[in-house]
């Protein structure tokens, strides 16, 4: 407990849900309707620390670079290497040691990096609360709150912090990982008397952590970070360290058993090289130096600075990545089911219709003055959500929005109307239901306005308001105009009211939303994104279906999805009532045809992801809604929107559209593929150099010639050729057509598509090309025939390099200029490799020797046979001789 400099103890916070709000308020020193100023809220901040829990331990700059000299074989290397120092050549020991250390800061800097870019996309991610301060409402970081703030809740929030309630619209939260209740908990605002309350009884408490389902209500902060209940049970969120993709996990068991056979090699090198009459020292450090350099312990590592930085260079393009493993499924993606409003189009609705009393207008300010019109526009600015914030500029839902605006071409002021009648009662719109109902006491008594989806409200409506009187409702008729509206590819707005004496006594949706009057039809639009044809076709090009899923009307389906090219204009839609009774088996047998769905609750999503995988199919969901929670969990790769979503899609999403654009996910799609194409070329590279780095001094024992590389050539060539023109391979630029062709199948080896093969014969043939460089220059006398089997080597790997940038197309048709950084490591590779030839102060180091103009020539003409072997290859791979695989 703390205390001050007298000892005397701090006391213990209040029991805050048996307070009312007044006194709550005055605890807390704050303002109920104003909150916080924005100067105490930041006084609050800097004495009291950001609310948010303790990170779980993450290894420091220190710990990164010590956990590069841990690996066994280096360890191993460097004993070896002082040993060798001890009773033999102490500079060979020295520069031994040297290259190790440098190889560790490479690794540091690989793993460094990804990091950082890691903790860059969590800062990205990092959630967000609705404060009032000021009496104005603003949006800021959660990490920013502190007790006494005002926060607003609505469905789909995480609660941000500890709050006592003081306002609650059918609030309910969902308590499960704090009590263990599956069932949300309703919420009061009303004070609670018994003092030591279950935490699952607290009604008029929301917790940090807990996720609003349903209704909206407004608290003030109690505890923040580790002060909240959340923080006094933190191990709950604590991390269990960080998953390996699938990816990483196969190369990483890969990895294990090559290094079984690299060892064995190694050995037989070893024994060999004794056989032959070698040093035992000189035998033992080349057989530990070639298992080094040939175990890539490092490929799981790379492969998460790939995708970490992938994930950066997503996120610049409004795409954050939320886990890793998204990236990889990314390029195997055959479904994209997409919401249809801001997604596929603009969100940025407009009425351009209205229907009422027989008659049919376009535009708002057209609007009779007489009734029905009159309380037709009432009723659009007072049961409506729009606000307008502190800087003067309308927040809310679209649709809400646009019907805002009509009542105000309608000269109706919303905040002077809602002072007429103010709202006392309101049941949320859910997806369930359709509709939304609100109350409001004005001086012609108790009016209720209730608007919805058509057929969600006039199967509830007895009568038709017309000019004169009411009269009994033609269901059927105004069912047809409804249609005839949607039919223009309108989503289309039923609204009504009813009169009533009294306030319900209870909130019940079923005993208040039946024997309404209607007042009219309303007709908006919100148009397709220019984008977002073209970003279908794009689709279809790349083997992928795009599927639009919408609450709308199915006839307003049809016709944007025949605007985006998404559907025929005669296809079938399947609407939420068919998907109610289809059979999953029947789903499936649709699932693969459908491209539209209609009238679809959230709920329905999961069926439509199950019914899509049960195909076979790899399915990326969108969603924003609470209810899309578990369709977007349950889909291959889960989309939320970053912009209009809410806090729960996103904490189940994998992917998050920080502008809610349908082109973003076809562009992290592309963007998926070619960092999985360069984890390839990688892995190519890095392999091939191994395997003919283990061919060339594994070989040359049995032809009857000595050592070709001293361990110190092997670890020179695994840092400068491994690292930088590694590297230099995940920026490569997306090869061309990469979404003209289909998906690539999830289980599909990443030594699939002729890879194992290439690394086979590229490493013998590299090998090959070393030992004939070996068995020539030796066999003739040449002094320096270690040197110049050294630079082949080197030279060849290099070559390699640059030949791998594609599989297909040849380096000469994508130019050398083309991915600039490769090209730098090449030259810088190359500038360090004749250093060691010819600086004379390195040529005791590195047991080289200046190579004549000849020598150099020779070695330059035989390291281009890999480069234009690959290059061949290509060429067959083109014309289809090579690694054919079915489509």
């Amino acid at each position: 407990m703390k205390s001050d400099g007298n000892n005397t103890p701090a006391p213990a916070p209040p029991v805050w849900h048996g307070l009312d709000a007044g006194d709550v308020a005055r605890a807390l020193n704050t303002d109920l309707q104003q909150g916080l100023s924005a100067a105490e809220a930041a006084r609050r901040l800097e004495q009291g620390g950001p609310n948010e829990l303790r990170a779980a331990h993450r290894r420091s700059p220190w710990q990164m670079l010590a956990a590069q000299f841990t690996d066994f074989m280096i360890l191993v290397l460097i004993g070896a290497a002082v040993v060798a120092g001890v009773v033999g050549e102490p500079q060979d020991a020295i520069a031994i040691v040297v290259i190790v250390v440098l190889n560790a800061f490479v690794g540091f800097f690989q793993e460094f990096r990804a990091e950082r870019s890691m903790q860059a996309l969590r800062k990205l991610g990092s959630p967000h609360a609705r404060v009032v301060r000021g009496g104005q409402v603003a949006d800021i970081a959660a990490r920013e709150l502190v007790p006494g703030d005002a926060v607003l809740l609505e469905a789909g929030n995480i609660v941000p912090a500890d709050l006592r309630l003081t306002e609650s619209a059918r609030l309910k939260v969902q308590e499960a990982a704090l009590t263990g209740e599956s069932n949300a908990a309703d919420k009061q605002a009303a004070v609670l008397d018994q003092g030591d309350l279950p935490l699952g009884d607290r009604r008029n408490m929301a917790y940090n952590g807990t996720v609003v389902t349903y209704g909206r209500g407004r608290g003030l902060v109690t505890g923040t970070g580790m002060a909240t209940e959340l923080g006094r049970i933190a191990t709950l969120l604590e991390s269990a360290g960080d998953q390996q993709t699938p990816l990483q996990r196969r190369l990483a068991q890969f990895g294990k058993r090559l290094a079984l056979a690299a060892l064995g090699i190694c050995a037989i090198v070893f024994v060999a090289g004794l056989l032959r009459g070698e040093p035992v020292v000189l035998m033992f450090l080349t057989a530990v130096s070639l298992a080094v350099a040939a175990i890539p312990e490092a490929l799981p590592a790379v492969v998460t600075v790939a995708l970490a930085l992938g994930a950066g260079r997503m996120a610049s393009r409004n795409a954050l990545v939320r886990r890793l493993p998204a990236v990889e499924t990314l390029g195997s993606v055959t479904f994209i089911c997409s919401d249809k409003t801001g997604t596929l189009t603009q969100n940025r609705m407009r009425v351009v219709a209205l229907h009422a009393d027989g008659t049919d207008i376009e535009a708002a300010q057209d609007a009779p003055r007489h009734e029905p019109w009159a309380m037709l526009m009432r009723a659009l600015a007072l049961s409506n959500d729009a606000q307008v914030d502190a800087l003067g500029e309308l927040k809310g839902d679209p649709t809400e929005l646009a019907l805002y605006v009509a009542a105000q071409e309608a000269g109706l002021d919303k905040a002077l109307l809602a002072g007429d009648y103010p709202r006392v009662l309101e049941l949320p719109f859910d997806s369930e239901r359709k509709r939304m109902t609100t109350f409001h006491a004005g001086p012609d008594g108790l009016l209720a306005f209730t608007k919805g989806a058509p057929e969600a409200v006039l199967a509830h409506c007895a009568r038709v308001a017309g000019r004169q009187a009411e009269s009994p409702i033609n269901a059927g008729e105004w069912t047809a105009i409804a249609e005839r509206m949607a039919a223009e590819g309108l989503r289309v707005l039923a609204v009504a009211f009813r009169r009533w004496p009294l306030l319900p006594a209870a909130p019940d949706p079923d005993a208040i939303e039946h024997d309404l009057v209607l007042l009219g039809l309303v007709g908006l639009i919100d148009p397709p994104r220019e984008e977002a044809a073209a970003a279908v076709a794009e689709c279809m090009s790349a083997g992928i279906t795009p599927v639009m899923i919408t609450g709308d009307h199915p006839v307003t389906a049809r016709a944007i999805a025949h605007r985006l090219g998404i559907a025929d204009e005669g296809m079938e839609v399947i609407d939420g009532a068919a998907l109610k009774v289809l059979s999953p088996a029947a789903l499936r047998e649709h699932a693969g045809a459908a491209r539209v769905y209609a009238r679809v609750d959230p709920e329905q999503k999961i069926r439509i992801v199950e019914a899509l995988q049960g195909r076979g199919e790899i399915v990326a969901m969108t969603g924003d809604g609470v209810n899309d929670a578990p369709a977007l969990k349950r889909a291959d790769i889960g989309v939320a929107m970053g912009k209009g979503g809410t806090d729960v899609a996103r904490e189940a999403s994998s992917l998050v559209l920080l502008d809610d654009n349908f082109a973003t996910i076809v562009a992290a799609v592309r963007e998926g593929r070619r960092i999985y194409d360069n984890i390839r070329k990688f892995i190519k590279y890095t392999m091939t150099s191994n395997s003919g780095e283990i061919w060339t001094i594994f070989l040359a024992p049995f032809l009857g010639l000595p050592i070709p590389l001293l361990p110190i050539h092997i670890l020179w060539i695994n840092l400068v050729t491994d690292g930088l023109p590694g590297l230099a391979l995940a920026v490569e630029p997306q090869e061309r057509g990469v979404m003209q062709r289909p998906p690539r199948p999830p289980k599909e080896s990443v030594f699939a598509r002729g890879m194992w093969q290439h690394i086979v014969w590229v490493g013998l043939l590299m090998g090959g090309v070393c030992i004939a460089t070996q068995a020539w220059a030796y066999t003739t006398g040449q002094a320096h025939w270690q040197t110049m089997v050294f630079t082949v080597l080197t030279l060849s790997q290099l070559g390699h390099a640059l030949a791998v940038r594609s599989e297909r197309d040849s380096l000469f048709m994508q130019g050398l200029l083309s991915n600039r950084p490769l090209l730098g490591a090449v030259l810088l590779t190359l500038a360090l490799q004749l250093a060691v030839i010819y600086v004379p102060a390195l040529n005791p180091i590195f047991h080289t020797a200046p190579l004549s103009v000849g020598e150099l020539g020779a070695c330059l003409v035989l390291s281009t046979l890999v480069f234009f072997a690959v290059e061949i290859e290509k060429v067959l791979v083109r014309a289809g001789r090579l690694y054919r695989q079915e489509p």
